[in-house]
């Protein structure tokens, strides 16, 4: 296709034609008042391209901008020559808060040495701007929630962990106890046994007793009547010592019962502890990386 200067300036129609159109447009003389502006920017700040001609900069900024040393930096560095190009916050119409992605270019006259004015090209970003802020705003409070969650946990999980080691603690004083019991109760038995052998060597005694009175006849009455009556005091004895042994006996498999049980609750208690801790140390790690998010949502927020 060949090219000539008449479809050259069509072609170049059609390119300033798609940006008055398409992007926000304005100029600015030195005296920093709007010498142009397109509908496209009028739009975009709310007002009609005849209420911002001759507008001043300062009325399009917030004050804490507009009356900020870095303001008064900004037009030096373009009236130098230098152009600026970033995300900006510009006041509109009814002090709407206006935000766009802008470039500010420095117009040089002929010989390309003087600025004669500024030229501002942007775009709307606001509604961009508010949905990242958005998005920005819920990753800080999830991170609070996560933090305090996290915190929390933390502290129920220490009392937790102080409770256990307590219950622990009086675990083992038990298993000592249940352990001098059984100790107690081994000798109580051994005691029931040498009553008992000696229950039954009474008993012979009275029966060997019994069988010499017999033997002697009339005056071994006396002698029988008390072998008798040592006789009973013996069975009796012996009726109370299996009693005793019985009670004893069950009592030893209750504590045998209960110290297997203390046992078995103590391994628990411990492997509770174990968990418990870890779970401690989970929850750190978890707040650990609530303060890692919420550091990664500041810079987010900032790089915004």
């Amino acid at each position: 296709m060949i090219h000539t200067k008449e479809t050259e300036q069509v072609t170049d129609m059609h390119v300033v034609k798609a940006i008055e159109e398409n992007l926000a447009i304005i100029r600015f003389g030195l005296d920093y008042r709007v010498a142009y502006v397109n509908d496209v920017f009028a739009r975009t700040v709310g007002y009609t391209t005849d209420e911002m001609l001759g507008m001043h900069h300062k009325e399009l900024c917030f004050p804490e901008f507009a009356n900020s040393p870095d303001y008064n930096q900004f037009w030096s560095n373009i009236l130098k020559g230098r152009s600026f190009q970033d995300k900006i916050e510009r006041k509109g119409k009814d002090n709407k808060r206006i935000w766009l992605e802008a470039t500010y270019m420095p117009i040089f006259d002929e010989t390309q040495t003087k600025v004669i004015g500024v030229s501002k090209v942007a775009t709307d970003i606001t509604d961009r701007h508010k949905a990242i802020m958005g998005v920005g705003d819920q990753l800080n409070l999830m991170s609070t929630n996560l933090n305090s969650k996290a915190s929390a946990g933390i502290e129920r999980s220490e009392d937790l962990l102080a409770l256990i080691g307590s219950i622990t603690k009086v675990s083992g004083k038990n298993t000592e106890n249940l352990a001098q019991l059984e100790k107690e109760t081994q000798s109580i038995q051994e005691i029931v046994k040498t009553v008992k052998a000696i229950a039954s060597q009474t008993n012979l005694l009275a029966l060997n007793a019994a069988i010499e009175a017999a033997r002697a006849g009339e005056h071994g009455r006396g002698f029988n009547v008390v072998a008798q009556e040592v006789r009973k005091l013996s069975n009796n004895v012996e009726k109370s010592i299996t009693q005793i042994r019985g009670n004893i006996e069950r009592i030893t498999s209750e504590i045998n019962t209960i110290s297997a049980g203390t046992k078995d609750v103590q391994e628990h208690i411990m492997e509770g502890q174990v968990k418990v801790q870890t779970t401690v140390e989970d929850f750190k790690d978890l707040t650990e990386s609530s303060k890692q998010l919420d550091g990664q949502a500041q810079q987010f927020t900032e790089l915004l």
